[in-house]
């Protein structure tokens, strides 16, 4: 398998990146149900050389991911998570989708349903289409340009999702079930009127995000692009925001595929 293909320049219009959703959405269904086959089963746990941990399920995803991906669309760069090699594309050719085969690897191995496959297209340094299945939950999220969100709950229609404006009584934050820094992220919402706080696992955080049921989602600690690239998408079609911590724009295609703190955010 490989991670990153040399890419052509490319470049993709709304229709092209609308016409991609569907195909995208599919392939991460597929590895989702190949993730189940295995979250049934005894699996073994190991150790990558981060101290994070890998199942089986993570490299038989990605297998699935990349050879699709590879397939519709053969002249765009893949970055997988697993086998990625840790230099960014040229700068000249920024184009690469950003692939997270099994995020929340330790909801996984914890069993408690909080994991999804994270599937997205980079453009000039942005995410420009996301797809989030979390396939023990039977959701499928993804975007592709402003007021593109949408959710897909099992096999009923997808519905169109929305980030709220933060209600005055307070805001609801939202936080990493398995990755917290409580000193810096308590120093963060002294500043803010806060009205409940919730916990997940995985970018289901942007979801909640992006579909009106939380407010805020500050992440301080180390993560990856493909962490957040397509939740990044979809909340940003959803009419929500991802900024570093000073506000600026969250970019991508930074070597080793290293993330900076960053908050996002609901609407305005």
């Amino acid at each position: 398998m490989t991670a990153v293909m040399t890419p052509k320049e490319t470049t993709m219009s709304q229709a092209d990146l609308g016409a991609l959703i569907a195909p995208v959405c599919a392939i991460a269904r597929k590895a989702g149900d190949e993730i189940l086959e295995i979250y049934g089963t005894d699996f073994a746990v190991r150790v990558k050389a981060d101290a994070s941990p890998v199942t089986d399920a993570d490299e038989a995803a990605e297998r699935i991911i990349v050879a699709e991906l590879a397939r519709i669309a053969p002249d765009i760069t893949i970055v997988a998570e697993e086998a990625a090699a840790h230099k960014a594309p040229d700068a000249g050719s920024r184009c690469f989708w950003a692939v997270d085969p099994l995020d929340g690897t330790k909801e996984f191995v914890k069993r408690n349903d909080e994991f999804t496959v994270n599937i997205a297209l980079i453009a000039d340094r942005r995410p420009v289409l996301g797809v989030i299945h979390a396939p023990a939950l039977g959701l499928t999220y993804s975007a592709a340009g402003a007021g593109t969100a949408m959710c897909q709950d099992g096999d009923a229609p997808a519905r169109p999702i929305a980030a709220r404006t933060a209600p005055g009584d307070g805001v609801v934050v939202i936080s990493s079930r398995s990755h917290r820094t409580d000193a810096e992220l308590e120093r963060f919402l002294s500043d803010l009127k806060v009205k409940a706080r919730l916990v997940c696992g995985s970018a289901l955080k942007f979801c909640k995000v992006a579909s009106g049921e939380a407010d805020i989602y500050p992440r301080f600690g180390p993560c990856s692009e493909w962490d957040t690239a397509a939740g990044q998408a979809i909340l940003e079609a959803a009419g929500g925001s991802v900024t570093t911590l000073d506000g600026g724009a969250f970019l991508y295609g930074k070597p080793g595929f290293e993330n900076p703190d960053f908050i996002a955010r609901g609407k305005a």
